[in-house]
C-alpha cells in the first residue's frame, strides 16, 4: 500500500493563518461588560473559557487596542453574558466599532457591583477580576465568579466561518 502524498503545503504561522484556522472552530458567543469612568462598556467575545470549578473561575481575551480595554483594565468586576441564538443583532452591536452598545434597543440594568447586566440572555455572571495576563497584543483576563443566573430560555448563539449562527438539530 502506498501513502497518498499530501499536495497541500503547510503555511508558516501568521495572523491570517490563525484567523483562517479559528474560522473553522465554532465558538459560543458572550458579551463582556464593565462599568467605566464614562459609563458602561462592553464587547462581544468568543474567547470565553471555563478555567476552574474550585474556585469557580473563567477567562476571556481582549485586545489592548479595543475601546473597552481602558475600562476592563481597571475594573474590579465584569459581567459575562451567554447569548442566545435570538441575539445575533445584540452580538453584532457589541462587536461593531463605534456602536452605541448600551443605547436602544439594548435592554440592560445596573447589576451587582455596578456591573451592567444585559436582559434576555441565556445566562449571566458577575465576576471579580483576579489577573490580567499579557498575551501578545491581548490580555487574558482571569475572573472569579461571584454570582449569576442560568435560567434564560433558548439555545446558544455560535460564531463560525466569520458569522453568527445557531445549532442545527
Amino acid at each position: 500500500m502506498t501513502a497518498t502524498p499530501d499536495l497541500r503545503t503547510p503555511r508558516l504561522a501568521s495572523p491570517d493563518l490563525l484567523r483562517s484556522v479559528f474560522r473553522r472552530h465554532a465558538a459560543g458567543v458572550a458579551v463582556i461588560t464593565a462599568s467605566g469612568a464614562a459609563g458602561p462598556v462592553g464587547f462581544t467575545a468568543t474567547s470565553l473559557t471555563s478555567v476552574s470549578a474550585e474556585p469557580p473561575m473563567l477567562s476571556f481575551g481582549i485586545g489592548t487596542g479595543a475601546s473597552s480595554w481602558p475600562a476592563i483594565s481597571g475594573a474590579d468586576h465584569v459581567g459575562v453574558h451567554i447569548l442566545g441564538e435570538h441575539q445575533q443583532e445584540l452580538a453584532a452591536t457589541f462587536a461593531r466599532s463605534g456602536a452605541d452598545r448600551f443605547g436602544a434597543p439594548t435592554a440592560w440594568r445596573e447589576g451587582p457591583e455596578g456591573v451592567p447586566v444585559l436582559d434576555d440572555v441565556l445566562a449571566w455572571l458577575v465576576c471579580r477580576v483576579v489577573a490580567r495576563v499579557p498575551a501578545g497584543d491581548h490580555r487574558i483576563v482571569l475572573a472569579e465568579v461571584v454570582l449569576g443566573e442560568d435560567a434564560g430560555p433558548g439555545r446558544p448563539l455560535l460564531y463560525h466561518q466569520g458569522r453568527f449562527t445557531a445549532l442545527r438539530d
